[in-house]
């Protein structure tokens, strides 16, 4: 019984987070951040202004826990959609990952202006909980798919936040400004740059 208890307590508990992530989403991709206040977010999500606090520092605190959070979504999206792909080849295996989430943010306009360049944040992160911390993300995929395909790197951690960084940088430059090159004509450069890097730090 206490652990239904328990149990109903924390589903309560996510819930009010959520409907506080799902408001400052909302309001910061419509009014921007420095027009949305804490009275804003708690008024459109039903909650009283003191929740607030249980869950974030203020809103720069939201904010960044949102971009965590969507970037470990389309990261675990993509490792989703990988594992229903038959892709054997290890850097194949990256390279579909950075398209696969290329092709949702240039959908999605919304989304890669609230991210901006800080999609490494999905993996490089002191609050990976607000994720599901159980399933298995794109540093575990990466660093087993090394170990199954005989790859050696000096350091693979620095090379997949190099990897990371060099893709969530330049697309979003790109999917934005069209600069260097709109999207499409971009992607084959940063797909030969990324196995590059790959192939150097070996």
């Amino acid at each position: 019984m206490r652990s239904i208890i328990i149990s109903k307590i924390q589903e309560k508990k996510s819930e009010k987070e959520n409907k506080i992530l799902k408001s400052a989403y909302k309001l910061f991709t419509e009014k921007g951040i420095n027009s949305t206040s804490i009275q804003d977010i708690v008024d459109d999500a039903g909650i009283a202004k003191g929740t607030f606090y249980l869950y974030f520092k203020d809103k720069y605190d939201l904010q960044n826990k949102l971009i965590i959070k969507k970037s470990q979504m389309l990261f675990q999206n993509a490792l989703n959609s990988i594992n229903k792909n038959v892709i054997k080849n290890f850097e194949d295996q990256i390279i579909f990952v950075i398209d696969y989430i290329i092709d949702i943010v240039s959908k999605d306009k919304t989304l890669i202006n609230f991210i901006e360049k800080d999609l490494s944040l999905g993996i490089y992160s002191d609050v990976n909980e607000i994720i599901n911390s159980n399933k298995i993300g794109i540093k575990e995929i990466f660093l087993k798919g090394l170990k199954e395909h005989n790859i050696k790197l000096k350091n693979p951690d620095v090379t997949l936040f190099m990897i990371i960084e060099l893709a969530s940088s330049t697309i979003f430059t790109s999917i934005t400004k069209n600069k260097p090159l709109p999207i499409n004509q971009y992607k084959p450069y940063l797909y030969d740059a990324i196995r590059r890097i790959i192939k150097e730090k070996q």
